[in-house]
């Protein structure tokens, strides 16, 4: 298949390109980041040498139609105008933001601008996600954040064992999470050695899209969140812990019911004997998870590990468009983390 990578000098974009080059079915020929084009491929991706001597090309409406498949790695509120020109037969992953929202309230408060629309959620594990996404050509591909939050929470709220309007969350990522833009407080002499919260007091622009995916995992019962996301001194990887109220007394019922949710999942990892770790997952589109009751305060407690640049982008991109292509979805995802 013809495959178009477009903000493609991006981390995501990167990665997906880093992907892609041992897929047997996706070749990537078309590879665009419109402010660097012209610019080699190999110039801000160092590490793809095999694709040495190639450049970026021009953002092209008219390149794009010529695909089989697009992944659109681009900031929110970018994807829908491109999308828009697109012709009917282009398969589409787009990695931002624009049509993971359901609610146009919701996208106007924590984005701002018109809601574009929303597009297949594309989280293969979660119940009832996986024959959606291969019966549709257009894909919104989750958020970072949202993918280690839902997968840890969605087996308990779908049994009804949690107190659904008390999650609360927080999270640490590396600073790949915030894009390539140059920025004072992404420097690495500001990052290293340090911790800080960050879109402090429930405004992370993730709260709205893992709201509304939990929710539809509770049978449209209303689903809360409390979110407090921080920036870790590292590039990639995000450590999510996740904590609710719950009349469960037993952690034996608690794991039988994540076992039961995620039964046959190849990316999904339960651990018993340690704890989730980011360099565990990194370069991979693994999910390790810990799950634990504390009975002084009747609460469920999760911590999970991924990859942001990994299933929390393009490792999850590249899920979705094999499953939409009618591909085996492991296909170029089977590499385990670099555990250090």
């Amino acid at each position: 298949m013809r495959v178009g990578i477009i903000g493609a000098s991006g981390y995501s974009g990167g990665e997906v390109l880093r992907y892609l080059s041992t897929h047997p079915d996706f070749h990537s020929e078309y590879i665009a980041a419109g402010s660097n084009a012209g610019v080699e491929v190999t110039s801000l991706h160092p590490h793809l040498t095999h694709l040495k001597g190639r450049r970026f090309e021009e953002t092209s409406i008219d390149r794009a139609n010529e695909m089989d498949l697009l992944f659109l790695a681009l900031p929110h509120g970018q994807s829908a105008g491109l999308a828009q020109g697109l012709r009917e037969g282009v398969k589409v992953v787009d990695l931002g933001a624009d049509y993971r929202l359901e609610s146009a309230l919701s996208w106007a408060h924590y984005y701002g601008g018109e809601h574009a629309g929303t597009w297949v959620y594309g989280l293969p594990e979660l119940k009832g996600s996986r024959e959606r996404i291969k019966g549709s050509q257009r894909i919104a591909n989750p958020g970072c954040y949202a993918t280690s939050i839902i997968i840890g929470a969605a087996p308990f709220v779908a049994a009804g064992v949690i107190d659904l309007e008390d999650i609360t969350v927080v999270a640490a990522s590396g600073t790949t999470g915030a894009g390539r833009t140059a920025k004072v407080n992404l420097l690495g002499s500001e990052v290293m050695g340090s911790l800080s919260s960050y879109k402090f007091g429930g405004i992370h622009q993730h709260t709205p899209e893992i709201e509304e995916a939990l929710s539809r995992s509770a049978a449209s019962k209303s689903v809360r969140i409390s979110f407090t996301p921080i920036l870790a001194p590292m590039p990639r990887g995000i450590l999510t812990t996740i904590t609710s109220r719950t009349k469960v007394k037993d952690l034996a019922e608690l794991t039988q019911l994540f076992t039961d949710y995620y039964q046959g999942e190849r990316f999904i990892h339960l651990l018993e004997d340690e704890m989730p770790r980011t360099s565990s997952v990194n370069g991979s589109n693994h999910v390790h998870v810990r799950i634990a009751l504390d009975t002084h305060t009747s609460r469920w407690i999760a911590s999970v590990a991924i990859d942001n640049l990994g299933k929390g982008a393009a490792g999850q991109a590249l899920q979705n468009a094999n499953l939409i292509a009618g591909l085996d979805e492991d296909l170029g995802l089977n590499v385990s983390g670099i555990g250090a």
